[in-house]
């Protein structure tokens, strides 16, 4: 670690600066202050030199006159930020000492900050792990996003029944956000469209708005080993003006009223939606995002270089699934209405500077907008869609002369605005998440719009930011790796794959083992800790993690812990395999069936604890309020990893990378990125069970699932549990919907999902065959690096040079 000694800072320095703002900024001394006041005076510290390497990186970049990158998310799932900044500013070591020297544990400290939890699930986190890449990469990158008062809510059980509690994140979080008052942009809602002739000109102004200012806060992403720093940029809503007139003359509410509803915009991370209301403040925070950061980005190419004639070269904006659409329309905006370019030289740059993710295969789940609801709440932007959708639609028919083909592919349909075709039309690529996803847009979700413009469409499978899991987490496998393979592998992954070659060296596989044993035995300490439950760490750990949703499936994972359950408590003395089923997962506030799924899993964990016998060899927690940083401390616990969606519905997905760097392996159908994870890694150390996607569309006509509750015993006996009750809860509507409906075929993949729980139990037990599998993986994992993927972005979408 010496050479690394001076990367930063030295220890000395640390100590100098960190006595410093304990004196200056708390008024205290390293003797005096509590573990709050270390970690915020540190974390200043990391700030100041993450905003000093950033601006030095960014005068570098526009002297050499090098184009830039814009990720625009509604979510960014950041997670915490001061032991990743430590790592990657290879600073962790002085750090520890230094607080050493003082008597301080670091642990403690980084348990001090909140989670910045502006997200839901794997989209959030994935925008989250390419700031951290192009960093590590060394591109320019600004990521753009809300700064939302409350994060994705923290969840509590209560019964087993999910209650949404506010996740106020910014008191613990603050200290990473930097305030840039000075580049504050107008954003306007509302009002109506006035349009005039003016010497031959077209113009339009947009009258009786309601003004709303955006205000930046940043939040500096560090990259290992690199001189870049990513920023994200967050936006928080205030009222422009206070209306003085209305309350001089007493009347408060009124004058109150517009600042309580400009706030709203970034009070919480997506109001619920399934009311008017919720509805019409979704999209105002969407418009909010997209014009504040475009006018950011202009602004700031407007300082560089004059003009926006050259926007598309220097620039590079992309969508991060369809949240964001509405940046199209309002670019089109600035560059008609403020520079008064003309339509063909506005879209020809529209079109060059943007580019599209696409993160849903279902048709039913894609974005759609009510045109009353769009051109109330921004009538410009609104007229400019329209505009675009004439535009295309008369293209289309001169080209195809068929009604049927450019309905269909039309922007606008039965008073809506489709936001994913907007993006795919105003986008100069269109990328899926993992090849079997860009494969099924291709074939069915954008069939038309694919076969009108083949060369737009683009695969990058999704990666992660891998150091934060294997790094910064498992330090015990990061210690194994690098007195085998070397440290080359903290900077490109790829070098995992030099462990392969230990794949029968049983030092090494027994190593492992002692490892996972280890990092499973730190996560039964937490949940003793938090839930006073005592796990049994012989068990096999098997893990699903991830938001819940129907399509997930853990209503199959479920099904098949009650048959298990049921054939324990009619065999109790029979050989089994010792199992802990660990879920954790958020369901949307208004999704009562995926709430009712979190209660019947958190009464089956419930009826289990009623018999210690049987719960010796089965056992199933249900861990609340699932979070970055409880997938740090679980990902490394992990044996096997549940990916057990039905085929052809999960783009990607990103738990499964990161279990698979850690060793777990995966038990999963051929859907999303597991397809690849199988290719990495071969049939031996893969667990593939059910249909897959062609037996899927093959079957799903004349799907019967009733046909297999009658048929099927196990099945039978599963169901009628649930129906009639578990822990003495009845669950009738799960019971009914999986033998009525069961749009996601769980009963149709059960027998299959069984033999490979079976399986997995049996490889487990031949304790070298499952190291080996284990080893295969985290070989086979270094392709899933983020680093990888954000740089066939930079090279094949964006353009970009280093």
């Amino acid at each position: 670690m010496a050479k690394n000694a001076e990367k930063t800072i030295s220890k000395e320095e640390l100590k100098k600066q960190f006595i410093e703002i304990l004196h200056n900024d708390f008024q205290t001394t390293p003797d005096e202050a509590d573990d709050k006041k270390v970690y915020e005076a540190l974390s200043k510290i990391v700030v100041g030199i993450l905003k000093k390497k950033r601006r030095k990186f960014t005068v570098n970049t526009q002297s050499a006159g090098k184009k830039k990158v814009y990720y625009l998310s509604m979510e960014f799932l950041m997670g915490r930020s001061l032991k990743t900044s430590l790592y990657n500013l290879e600073m962790n070591v002085q750090a520890k000492e230094m607080l050493k020297d003082l008597g301080i544990s670091i642990n403690g400290i980084y348990e001090q900050e909140p989670d910045a939890g502006l997200g839901n699930g794997g989209l959030g986190r994935l925008a989250a792990c390419y700031l951290d890449a192009l960093a590590a990469d060394g591109y320019h990158a600004t990521g753009y996003s809300i700064c939302y008062e409350y994060g994705i809510f923290k969840q509590k059980l209560e019964d087993g029944w999910q209650t949404e509690l506010p996740d106020n994140w910014l008191p613990g979080g603050s200290v990473w956000l930097v305030p840039v008052p000075t580049k504050a942009i107008e954003v306007r809602f509302d009002g109506e469209l006035k349009e005039y002739w003016d010497n031959q000109y077209h113009c339009v102004t947009h009258e009786n708005y309601t003004s709303v200012m955006a205000v930046p806060y940043d939040l500096f992403v560090s990259g290992y080993g690199s001189e870049a720093v990513s920023k994200l940029r967050l936006w928080k809503a205030e009222m422009a003006s206070f209306d003085m007139p209305f309350f001089n003359k007493g009347d408060y509410a009124k004058a109150l009223s517009k600042n309580i509803m400009s706030q709203a915009i970034t009070k919480v991370l997506y109001p619920n939606d399934n009311h008017a209301e919720g509805k019409s403040l979704r999209l105002r925070q969407q418009y909010f995002l997209c014009a504040a950061s475009i006018g950011d980005i202009v602004n700031q190419h407007m300082s560089v270089y004059g003009t926006l004639d050259n926007l598309h070269e220097k620039v590079a904006i992309h969508i991060n699934d369809t949240h964001p659409t509405l940046a199209i329309p309002e670019l089109m905006r600035i560059l008609l209405d403020d520079c008064g370019y003309s339509w063909d030289k506005s879209w020809h740059i529209v079109t060059n500077t943007f580019a599209y993710t696409n993160h849903i295969v279902m048709p039913e789940a894609l974005e759609k907008w009510d045109c009353n609801l769009l051109k109330s709440v921004c009538p410009r932007i609104f007229s400019i869609i329209i505009e675009i959708n004439e535009r295309y639609c008369r293209d289309l028919w001169e080209r195809y002369k068929d009604e049927g083909k450019v309905s269909h592919m039309s922007i606008v349909e039965n008073n809506k605005v489709k936001m994913a075709t907007l993006c795919v039309h105003a986008s100069h690529s269109v990328n899926g998440v993992a090849k079997i996803h860009s494969e099924i847009i291709k074939r069915e979700t954008f069939k038309d719009e694919y076969l009108d413009t083949p060369t737009k469409f683009k695969n990058v499978t999704n990666g992660i930011a891998y150091r934060r899991w294997l790094y910064q987490s498992n330090e015990g496998l990061t210690e194994l790796l690098r007195e085998k393979i070397g440290d080359g592998f903290l900077k490109n992954a790829a070098e995992l794959s030099k462990l392969a070659v230990f794949k029968n060296d049983e030092e090494v596989l027994n190593r492992l083992a002692d490892i996972k044993a280890e990092n499973k035995q730190k996560f039964a300490k937490y949940v003793k800790n938090q839930y006073g439950t005592v796990l049994n760490t012989e068990s096999i750990f098997d893990v699903q993690v991830k938001r819940l949703h129907e399509y997930k499936r853990q209503q199959l994972n479920a099904l098949n812990i009650i048959a298990q359950y049921n054939y324990l408590k009619n065999n109790p003395d029979a050989p089994f395999v010792p199992k802990t089923y660990i879920f954790a997962a958020k369901a949307a506030p208004g999704y009562y069936m995926a709430k009712q799924i979190i209660k019947l899993i958190w009464n089956i964990s419930e009826e289990l604890k009623k018999n210690d016998k049987l719960r010796e060899k089965l056992n199933v927690i249900f861990l609340e309020d699932y979070n970055v940083s409880l997938s740090e401390i679980l990902m490394p616990a992990a044996d096997i990893s549940e990916q057990i969606s039905l085929a052809g519905t999960e783009a990607s997905g990103t738990g499964n990378m990161k279990l698979m760097i850690n060793g777990a392996v995966t038990l999963g159908t051929m859907d999303g990125a597991n397809v690849e994870i199988h290719e990495q890694v071969g049939d031996d150390n893969i667990i593939i069970f059910g249909m897959n996607v062609d037996e899927v569309n093959a079957c799903k006509a004349s799907y019967r699932p009733i046909d297999i509750y009658n048929s099927n015993p196990v099945v039978k006996q599963a169901i009628d549990t649930i129906q009639y009750g578990v822990n003495g809860v009845q669950f009738p509507e799960i019971a009914d919907t999986l033998k009525n409906t069961d749009t996601y075929m769980a009963l149709k993949d059960f027998d299959s999902y069984q033999k490979a729980q079976k399986y997995a139990s049996e490889c487990y037990s031949d304790k070298l065959k499952w190291q080996r599998m284990s080893l295969a993986n985290i070989a086979g994992a270094g392709i899933f690096s983020a680093d990888r993927a954000v740089e066939e972005y930079a090279k094949d979408i964006w353009g970009l040079t280093k």
